[in-house]
């Protein structure tokens, strides 16, 4: 297990420092219901949508993610840090910091925490701007979502935006 492995945080100098130089990362958008996917190239350059997990037991929903890290060789994770829009965090949020330390135990990886206000909003006109029909949108919004989360970490890493 390397040095980062097993931490959490929203801070992402903190975690940029505990990832070795290059390597994919996995974006996670945590709903109730749904967990979308997202992953990176190893340069940190461009996030693209994965699939959308229908949430069931955590064991389980560990097993489809832990495959994914297996296959992509992922050497973080980011997940989407629902915050009120006045910065404070409720409920759902404190659910989001739970379920990233889970991850960052279970699968021994780095944790981001991401603020993902707007990333749904976002995704949402990206599609549209795609021309995407609104039952497809339907099916492909949180993994869309968890691509705006990545893609604004991996920004923030790779271009020293920290």
């Amino acid at each position: 297990m390397d040095g980062g492995a097993g931490l959490v945080t929203d801070n992402a100098l903190d975690y940029g420092d505990a990832l070795p130089d290059g390597g994919a990362l996995l974006g996670l958008d945590v709903g109730t219901k749904t967990i979308g996917v997202a992953t990176c190239d190893a340069g940190w350059r461009f996030a693209t949508a994965g699939k959308t997990i229908t949430r069931g037991k955590f064991t389980r929903d560990c097993a489809i993610l832990r495959t994914l890290v297996e296959e992509r060789r992922i050497i973080g994770a980011v997940i989407g840090l629902p915050r009120n829009m006045d910065g404070s965090e409720g409920p759902r949020a404190q659910a989001s910091r739970a379920y990233a330390r889970n991850v960052a135990k279970a699968l021994e990886l780095p944790v981001l925490l991401w603020d993902e206000r707007w990333s749904t909003a976002s995704a949402e006109a990206a599609m549209i701007g795609q021309d995407m029909s609104r039952a497809k949108r339907a099916e492909k919004i949180d993994s869309h979502a968890a691509a705006v989360i990545l893609q604004g970490a991996i920004d923030a890493l790779a271009g020293g935006g920290l």
